[in-house]
């Protein structure tokens, strides 16, 4: 059979980019399914007839089948292009919203877990779909696009779906309303989407799990996947777990002024993901612009840590967003030390280390530190401790950093001249 030419076509780029205009839109509606139940904690406990653990265990589902998933969509997308895998995302997602609705813990987790799946093809998806449609000298400047429009989703769902479902919609509408959405733009996908071309003097391809040995076997994708995790769990973890507890109980904020101390954080990433993106990519370096946001976010943990002006706290959590954004140029460097033909399988591979490390770091900060928030004698003390695990999961992001192999463009066209 013939393989995937990795070659783009130029009559295929345009399309290419409309692909990837979509596939932002399925990003977007991927971030707000993920982040939307977390303001629906009341109405699901009653819905499904649990306890709130039931309904934490219910949503955590979801990140069983994207973190699995995460690799077999890279290796699809190798295998076959975007075009149906990518729409195929959609429409779980769109399935998984459904049966969400389904007043039954069984059919919950069903539904989470579908999800799940399904979102796992969203970033992974208009990454491959970005790689065809820009050149080089722009492609991380088209990551930090994307990544800005999943971060857009996920401030959605928690702000502007707390307000619809008390609104407009009830829960079961909005869950309704998504599905509409996932399963138009799966269609949407499907039909725009150009087919890959097949060169028909190409080599074989080895079949879905060869690429995985070929990223897996370069030390530079642990390096990436170990890195985007570091700089991302301050954030995800740090941030949109344990940020409006400790503001509360540490700082002694009230409960409003702490969720939008620690809402800056994802509007940070807003800013930092495209921003820094472009900045690598103008400055034809990736390392540079990645060690840059990594100083960034290390200033603004100890501003945190060390200041509590609350006029300071937003603008501090905010610039942590920004320099977390570096946490996407690994995206595009495992792409650039890995061959063509393993790059859908790259992103999966650094999705799944990426998660790996944020999970792993989670309980690890629970039992260390968070465990003792409402204990401590002294919540000031406890604060700085915080701030200084996450100081140094900076550093060690960052002294990492300096091992990667440089793939901006500058760096490229000095070795070949």
């Amino acid at each position: 059979m013939a393989s995937l030419s990795t070659a783009t076509p130029d009559s295929h780029i345009s399309a290419y980019k409309i692909a990837w205009g979509t596939a932002l839109i399925f990003y977007f509606l991927e971030y707000v399914v993920r982040s939307a139940p977390a303001v629906m904690i009341p109405e699901l406990t009653t819905a499904f007839s649990v306890d709130a653990v039931g309904v934490s265990a219910i949503i955590g589902a979801y990140y069983y089948t994207y973190s699995v998933t995460s690799l077999v969509a890279g290796a699809t997308l190798d295998r076959f292009g975007a075009k149906a895998p990518t729409a195929l995302g959609a429409v779980l997602l769109g399935i998984g919203c459904l049966l969400f609705v389904v007043s039954i813990p069984s059919v919950g987790y069903l539904g989470r877990l579908l999800q799940g799946a399904g979102s796992a093809f969203a970033f992974t998806g208009a990454v491959f779909l970005a790689t065809h449609g820009f050149s080089g000298s722009v492609l991380a400047t088209a990551i930090g696009f994307t990544q800005c429009f999943g971060m857009l989703g996920g401030s959605a769902g928690q702000f502007a779906v707390g307000s619809l479902i008390h609104g407009v919609l009830d829960w079961k509408g909005f869950w309704v309303a998504t599905a509409i959405a996932c399963l138009a733009v799966g269609v949407a996908l499907f039909l725009i989407t150009p087919r890959e071309i097949r060169a028909d003097n190409a080599p074989a391809r080895e079949g879905l799990i060869a690429p995985f040995g070929i990223v897996f076997s370069n030390p530079q994708s642990y390096l990436c996947g170990i890195i985007a995790g570091l700089l991302f769990a301050p954030t995800t973890v740090g941030d949109m777990i344990w940020g409006v507890a400790f503001y509360q109980q540490d700082r002694g904020v009230d409960y409003a002024h702490a969720v939008s101390i620690a809402s800056m954080t994802p509007l940070g990433w807003v800013v930092g993901c495209p921003l820094l993106g472009w900045l690598a990519d103008y400055i034809g370096r990736r390392k540079p612009a990645l060690i840059l946001g990594a100083i960034i976010m290390l200033l603004s943990v100890i501003a945190t840590a060390f200041t509590n002006d609350r006029t300071l706290n937003y603008v501090s959590m905010f610039m942590l967003g920004v320099g977390s954004g570096a946490a996407m140029i690994p995206y595009t460097i495992i792409k650039e030390v890995n061959p063509d033909k393993a790059k859908g399988s790259a992103v999966g591979v650094i999705n799944f280390i990426t998660f790996g490390v944020t999970a792993a770091v989670g309980p690890f900060f629970s039992h260390l530190i968070g465990r003792s928030l409402a204990s401590t004698g002294n919540h000031l003390a406890h604060f700085k401790e915080a701030s200084s695990f996450w100081g140094v999961a900076i550093i060690v992001a960052a002294g990492l950093a300096l091992f990667l192999r440089e793939t901006g463009t500058k760096a490229t066209r000095g070795k070949l001249e």
